[in-house]
């Protein structure tokens, strides 16, 4: 099982019961949060008790869900491995973060290079309250956490520019988050954004569910039901729109699973459905 606060990840275990860990009274713990929702699939504890209903039920509906989020979350440690190593980046910029499991960005990214600099952004209490309390660095690195939107790209950069220095490459990371975005068009006009605000040499990595299974697509209606932040399942050919201008690195867009794995790929993994398109590309 993955969870929280392993001794080499960066990060402590933090209480969850709000009377004892002292959490900001925005967080309410009657209303499901994708952030802990996914923490709960992944096998941690950050999640309140309708967390954890609302992600079984998903997983009821649609039962490879959680296989799902740890193929997603395998990718995105292998990409965060490369950028750092083969491609030398040094600049972390990682919206939607979420709550910490293992392997965080910067955890990775120090591990291959100890000066990388991340900037977090989420507008999750409960992420920033953990961010708050135990983000940690290597003394060479920085790591930094921002509460903002993405539906405010413009405010993104203007925040994280006084952090990184956006005249040498950045690696963007969008793990499952532009879904959040109901409209694509408006979804691909952000992202858009943010990549013209970083220079030639920069990377986006971007990573959702597609909409091939009907389980999966009314899995995630109920969830939207039940009030929390609605996710939108897209096809894949909208999956690899977000990457139009860009240069894919190889394999190019993928199934997570298939990019670059660290073994060979199980035959298993190919029949998760609705595992969506990954991948990491070159800004020219």
């Amino acid at each position: 099982m993955i969870g929280v606060g392993l001794p080499d990840d960066g990060w402590a275990m933090m209480s969850m019961d709000p009377q004892v860990g002292g959490l900001p009274p925005e967080i309410d713990s009657s209303v499901p949060h994708s952030a802990r929702i996914w923490n709960y699939w992944l096998g941690g504890k950050d999640n309140y008790e309708i967390d954890r209903q609302v992600g079984a039920r998903v997983a009821e509906i649609f039962p490879f869900q959680p296989k799902v989020a740890r193929i997603s979350r395998g990718f995105q440690g292998r990409a965060v491995r490369f950028l750092a190593g083969e491609a030398g980046v040094r600049q972390f910029l990682d919206i939607g973060s979420g709550l910490p499991t293992v392997d965080n960005t910067h955890v990775v990214a120090q591990r291959v290079a100890p000066e990388c600099r991340i900037v977090y952004i989420d507008n999750d209490p409960m992420v920033l309250a953990h961010a708050r309390a135990l983000l940690s660095s290597s003394p060479e690195g920085e790591c930094h956490y921002l509460d903002a939107d993405l539906n405010d790209p413009g405010a993104i950069i203007d925040r994280a520019r006084k952090l990184l220095d956006i005249e040498r490459p950045v690696a963007l990371m969008l793990m499952g988050i532009t879904g959040h975005i109901a409209s694509y068009e408006r979804a691909r006009e952000i992202v858009r954004t943010l990549l013209d605000a970083l220079p030639p040499g920069s990377y986006l990595v971007h990573a959702d569910g597609d909409d091939s299974d009907e389980r999966a697509v009314e899995a995630l209606r109920q969830y939207a039901a039940t009030g929390a932040v609605a996710h939108h399942l897209r096809g894949i050919e909208q999956l690899k729109g977000f990457f139009d201008g860009l240069e894919p690195v190889e394999p190019g867009l993928v199934p997570p699973h298939r990019w670059r794995p660290d073994a060979p790929v199980q035959a298993e993994n190919d029949d998760v459905p609705s595992v969506g398109i990954a991948g990491v590309a070159y800004k020219p």
